[in-house]
């Protein structure tokens, strides 16, 4: 592996556990009727490369997953990460 792909994978990896971390905060917020994290929060987090760890916790802990205006950032940023995948890798 190259440069490029080792620190791209360092950096998801740090991103989606800071990503991951902010999500569940917020389900465990939610339940207990404190002050949540904004959404626009979690969308830049998401946008930064923690998109692939809220997808598999949308649906694992059921957080978001009723919130269709939630999903439409969500699978922008998932598409905005797979174009910069296919401009790296191709």
């Amino acid at each position: 592996m190259n440069f490029i792909t080792n620190y791209l994978i360092y950096y998801l990896l740090v991103i989606n556990v800071i990503s991951g971390v902010l999500f569940f905060s917020d389900k465990l917020k939610a339940k207990k009727n404190a002050r949540r994290v904004p959404e626009n929060t979690l969308h830049l987090w998401e946008f930064l490369g923690g998109v692939f760890i809220n997808l598999v916790l949308i649906y694992t802990i059921r957080h978001k997953n009723a919130k269709g205006s939630y999903y439409v950032y969500t699978f922008m940023a998932l598409l905005v990460w797979f174009f910069i995948f296919f401009l790296l890798f191709n």
